[in-house]
């Protein structure tokens, strides 16, 4: 899969290091500081959530943090728009459904 070398709001950027997060629950790489939506999509993932009337699937759409087709559930805090968070070592992103999603424990499932 091909990565997004540059965001078209926070500019091309140095690669940082590389980082291990999960993603509903399967072990991922990516850049450190890179925006989650990119490192997904250098993993192959591109549905983030669903509707929460239809389920239908919805990633990445505007990419500027506008929209809210990329929120996902990120350590635990729903509605986190990917396409503009910074990745770090160690989260826990996870598909959201709907835009309304309830914090998620430690240790539960998605």
């Amino acid at each position: 899969m091909e990565r997004i070398a540059e965001h078209p709001i926070l500019g091309a950027k140095e690669k940082g290091r590389e980082v291990s997060f999960t993603f509903d629950g399967k072990q991922l790489k990516g850049f450190e500081d890179e925006p989650i939506a990119i490192a997904l999509k250098a993993n192959g993932v591109m549905i983030h959530r669903y509707t929460k009337k239809e389920h239908k699937p919805r990633g990445i759409f505007c990419a500027i943090g506008r929209c809210t087709d990329c929120v996902m559930v990120v350590d635990g805090k729903p509605n986190v728009r990917t396409c503009v968070t910074p990745l770090k070592e160690g989260m826990d992103i996870r598909t959201q459904d709907g835009v309304e999603a309830a914090e998620i424990k430690e240790g539960e499932g998605a």
